[in-house]
């Protein structure tokens, strides 16, 4: 398997492209993804309970199954935005269509931005032409950057890999650095493959990967009303179809566990205001669940969080947030580790070597492991460190 630093158009059959359409103050605010063949589609979204206008449109768009372009806006959520919202999204769906000569109901939308504005649907209709006008295979990254709202960085990765003998691809680009919190993490994740891949199969390793990767990250506890991860295989890599059955579907997962992991990282490392990128391994429970608990309670401590930041060796917070999780802990079993350091130990102080801890702490990336018990069951978390800089960025947005 062989990573690549681009993204979304590395596999066979995709390209995209970019515009500003002026609903930002500066930069390329529209993107568009093509395929140049029906692709067999996928998604998941967020549980808020107010989900965006787009969201709800493009959940509509893939009850078939299929789809072959998404079209997304930067700078404006398009949600809470009632009936008006709702005639918006598929305005958008329905002038990508226009300009491809495809269905409206093939078209995926997607918004991110601020909540509860309405969007310049005016000026649509000339930037979706400069867009369809554009589509590149070399688009990627222009696509990648224009999907950003908070972010600070272009988020694209890619794998190549073989099915069958047959050399495939599978790319993404995602965009999210605040409201990040599953299920879903805030975000918005777009990704495509040239292999061939049934639907059943398709959905079935979207769910996995999402389960491993978007739902184990967390940079400040809120999740948004957009959230949402699409998927789009085009089989034009020309393997034998994927079925969940076949031989294939792993090393098909595998690779896609490995892209949308890498995408969950890049995302926590650019977290609004963080510092330092987290790590937290928790083992020894009795349930994947309940390692997860305990590992979100850790990590969205908003105490833990700032003792990070402050470089500041106070495991008791950790140890706190073990016993804020709501599962049953048996303490003399409690063990925490601070890099390679045990700072606790049978629910005690641990001798440690406490320079060792400090320097530890002063790096960029942190690694807490926390063993609960004498189960088999583990969980990784990804989160960040809370600074002065998150609350700076998040009181002027608006």
């Amino acid at each position: 398997m062989k990573e690549i630093s681009e993204g979304i158009t590395i596999p066979a059959g995709f390209s995209a492209a970019a515009v500003r359409c002026g609903i930002k103050k500066k930069g390329c605010d529209m993107a568009l993804v093509y395929s140049q063949k029906t692709a067999v589609a996928s998604g998941m979204f967020t549980s808020n309970r107010m989900p965006a206008a787009p969201l709800r449109l493009s959940r509509e768009n893939l009850q078939n199954g299929k789809a072959r372009a998404i079209i997304i806006n930067s700078g404006n959520a398009n949600a809470c935005t009632g009936k008006r919202g709702n005639k918006d999204a598929k305005t958008m769906a329905r002038l990508a269509a226009d300009e491809l000569g495809i269905k409206p109901g093939d078209v995926l939308v997607a918004s991110t931005g601020i909540i509860g504005k309405f969007l310049p649907v005016d000026k649509f209709p000339e930037a979706v032409r400069r867009l369809a006008k554009k589509l590149s295979r070399y688009g990627g990254t222009d696509a990648a950057r224009a999907i950003m709202t908070t972010d600070s960085v272009v988020k694209e990765n890619a794998v190549r890999f073989s099915a069958d003998g047959v050399n495939v691809a599978i790319g993404a680009m995602a965009k999210g650095s605040g409201m990040i919190y599953p299920l879903m993490a805030t975000m918005l994740c777009f990704v495509t493959t040239d292999a061939s891949v049934s639907k059943p199969a398709l959905d079935a390793a979207l769910k996995s990967s999402v389960e491993k990767s978007f739902h184990r990250i967390t940079v400040d506890g809120d999740r948004s009303t957009n959230d949402t991860v699409l998927l789009l295989a085009n089989g034009l890599a020309g393997n034998r179809e994927i079925s969940i059955s076949s031989k294939s579907f792993g090393e098909f997962q595998k690779a896609l566990d490995r892209v949308m992991i890498a995408m969950a990282k890049m995302i926590v490392k650019d977290g609004e205001g963080a510092a330092k990128f987290i790590e937290i391994e928790v083992n020894g429970t009795r349930s994947e669940e309940d390692a997860k608990k305990i590992g979100f309670s850790i990590a969205n401590s908003n105490l833990v969080k700032t003792a990070l930041a402050g470089e500041n060796p106070n495991w008791g917070r950790i140890a706190s947030a073990v016993g804020s999780s709501g599962v049953g802990i048996n303490e003399e079993k409690l063990s925490i580790f601070i890099g390679n350091e045990r700072v606790m130990k049978s629910g005690a102080p641990a001798v440690c070597n406490a320079g060792k801890v400090k320097r530890h702490l002063k790096e960029d990336e942190i690694r807490i492991t926390v063993y609960a018990g004498d189960g088999n069951k583990s969980c990784t978390v990804w989160t960040t460190d809370l600074t002065e800089e998150y609350i700076r960025i998040n009181k002027g947005y608006s």
